[in-house]
């Protein structure tokens, strides 16, 4: 499997996860297929994250599943995850890229073509793009980027281009459409009746 193939769609974790223990959902997501999973836990401290980070890698291991951590460099090296995605305030790819062991991922989500370009000119893997419709997932989001801004940076860049924010079952195509390579999804999982049904759903909508 590629790595554009396993940027096809990317569960997010969130503490809110409709009351369920957010191990068991992840563990239906990948169950429906989730190619990866970022872990974010905003405000967490190393000592939970990577203790986290390490109960997930039991199950998306075995899962064929990409794991990222988001924000932390640190812990996603410690706790031996596959890479971790970063924003423009976080540690800079070239300085994520000192610290990491070969092969390590790193994501930077960039809102712009000229965020973008810089991050692949770092050494990014692939760049986040959002928020691309309004969420309430995610406090610092901002303003909806719209399909547009994924079509523009998508056709800027080399490197995959994964939308992120408000994206749902019914909307994730067409940020694909657009160029993306796939999606980020937070609530549509994390927060769906049936975790592993939305998982599968999800991909099936993403697939061109």
């Amino acid at each position: 499997m590629t790595l554009i193939d396993r940027l096809r769609l990317i569960v997010v974790t969130d503490a809110d996860c409709g009351g369920r223990d957010l191990v068991d959902v992840v563990r239906a997501a990948l169950r429906g297929g989730a190619p990866a999973i970022q872990l974010r836990m905003k405000g967490a401290a190393a000592r939970d994250m990577v203790e986290m980070a390490h109960a997930l890698l039991a199950e998306t291991r075995p899962a064929g599943a990409l794991l990222f951590v988001n924000d932390r460099v640190d812990v996603a090296v410690i706790a031996g995850a596959d890479g971790a995605h970063v924003g423009q305030d976080d540690l800079p790819v070239g300085a994520a890229r000192r610290v990491s062991p070969p092969g390590f991922l790193l994501g930077v989500s960039a809102e712009s073509v000229e965020l973008a370009l810089q991050a692949e000119a770092e050494g990014a893997d692939y760049v986040g793009v959002g928020s691309v419709y309004a969420t309430g997932s995610k406090a610092d989001a901002g303003e909806p980027i719209g399909l547009g801004r994924i079509a523009e940076v998508a056709a800027a860049v080399n490197i995959p281009v994964v939308g992120i924010g408000g994206i749902a079952i019914g909307n994730a195509r067409a940020v694909v459409e657009s160029g993306a390579a796939g999606v980020a999804v937070i609530s549509a999982v994390m927060r769906a009746d049936d975790p592993e049904s939305a998982t599968r759903e999800l991909l099936r909508a993403t697939t061109l």
